[in-house]
């Protein structure tokens, strides 16, 4: 008997039968043939003839750079979560096991473009050299956020689902206006992360079709890890999700969301086809989280561990790791220092967190307006009179 095909709308008066709606569900599990993969989940070194050549730069040095992105990423993520676990946080968002679609699709940014996050893209903010300390504030409860957002090109974290695709998609029709694209070295692109989830949500629909209508340079980059909280992507969509850009009017790429360097080159493109004014791609990256949503989500109550112990043998840094040791001949040393990197990282990580201020009373009234406003100034005083009124502090 022959397997069922996923239904492809050809006639928009079809509809797809049973049997072919449980193979379009089986191919969003386990990733179906349109994977773009570079990189084996046993390290093995693939050929792709449409995004070879945007890695052809990546030699043993890149590769060991990127090695180390993903390392010191996760050490700072599991900081992270364990500070959270020992009262130093209010709340940690983990990104473990996202790391190969986060630092390989940073790294295919350029300094003169934008990215927009949710609240997940720790490696992203890595990419753009945003140090991780510089995040610990927004889960502390001090500041939503202390860098330059102009100056790293990394929008502040965004907390409403799938928000950052209306903020990302007038961001970049502003750099179609504004004449920013069409010159494939110097032109501008925006890139907007969002989960699976966020899929659902109507903002990002519409940033699909203002991008399209109006030609925006803009990656929309989906990371695909399976489960929104606790609703599995099979319970919200019938076809892959890179198959939606198809209804919008632009292209969509699924790629292998734990292979760092197809990550990397599926981005080169899509930022490059955006860059040079060909409209905007979307990058659906099929990944998974490996950890629970947040650190105030229990993931074991809704998903079966064999299901994680399945993505295990899919590490994106393992993977990295192996190729660096049977193809490119890296000795252990090389490990060894990133390893003594990271556990330094880690330290200054738990320093920095515990010794955090808390911010004053005025902390309130600072950066409402980018201009001074005498109704806030005047609230301001009134209300540091009150508070001293009874804490005994000037």
């Amino acid at each position: 008997m022959e397997e069922p095909q996923a239904w492809v709308p050809s006639d928009p008066r079809s509809r797809p039968s049973h049997d072919q709606v449980v193979a379009g569900l089986k191919g969003i599990d386990e990733g179906g043939p349109e994977l773009v993969q570079l990189l084996t989940p046993e390290g093995e070194r693939t050929a792709d003839r449409r995004f070879d050549s945007y890695a052809a730069d990546v030699g043993v040095e890149e590769l060991k750079a990127l090695y180390r992105d993903m390392v010191l990423v996760r050490r700072a993520d599991r900081e992270g979560n364990a500070l959270q676990r020992q009262g130093e946080l209010g709340i940690w968002v983990p990104l473990l096991g996202q790391e190969a679609a986060q630092v390989g699709s940073g790294r295919a940014l350029r300094p003169q473009d934008m990215a927009f996050p949710s609240y997940r893209e720790h490696g992203v903010a890595w990419c753009r050299g945003i140090d991780p300390t510089e995040l610990l504030g927004i889960f502390r409860g001090t500041d939503h956020g202390g860098w330059d957002a102009a100056a790293t090109g990394f929008h502040p974290y965004t907390i409403v689902i799938g928000n950052q695709c209306l903020n990302a998609t007038g961001y970049a029709m502003g750099q179609r206006f504004e004449s920013r694209v069409g010159d494939p070295e110097t032109g501008e692109a925006t890139i907007c992360y969002f989960g699976d989830g966020a899929t659902s949500q109507g903002d990002v629909h519409e940033g699909f079709v203002w991008a399209a209508a109006y030609d925006a340079p803009l990656v929309f980059f989906c990371q695909n890890n399976q489960w929104a909280i606790s609703v599995p992507l099979t319970r919200q969509t019938r076809v892959p999700l890179y198959q939606r850009a198809r209804g919008y009017g632009f292209p969509g790429v699924r790629v292998d969301g734990n292979d760092v360097l197809a990550c990397l080159a599926v981005t080169r493109w899509a930022l490059e086809e955006c860059r040079t004014g060909n409209g905007p791609v979307l990058i659906e990256a099929f990944t998974y989280r490996m950890d629970s949503h947040t650190t105030s989500d229990d993931a074991t109550r809704y998903r079966l561990a064999d299901e994680v112990e399945l993505w295990k043998l899919k590490d994106p840094i393992e993977r990295v790791r192996v190729n660096l040791v049977r193809s490119l001949g890296v000795g252990q040393d090389f490990f060894d220092g990133v390893e003594a990197e990271s556990d330094a990282l880690a330290v200054r990580l738990r320093e920095f967190c515990r010794a955090m201020p808390n911010p004053g009373p005025e902390r309130i009234f600072s950066q409402v307006y980018a201009d001074p406003s005498p109704q806030v100034e005047a609230q301001r005083d009134e209300y540091l009179a009150y508070h001293a009124s009874f804490t005994g502090e000037a």
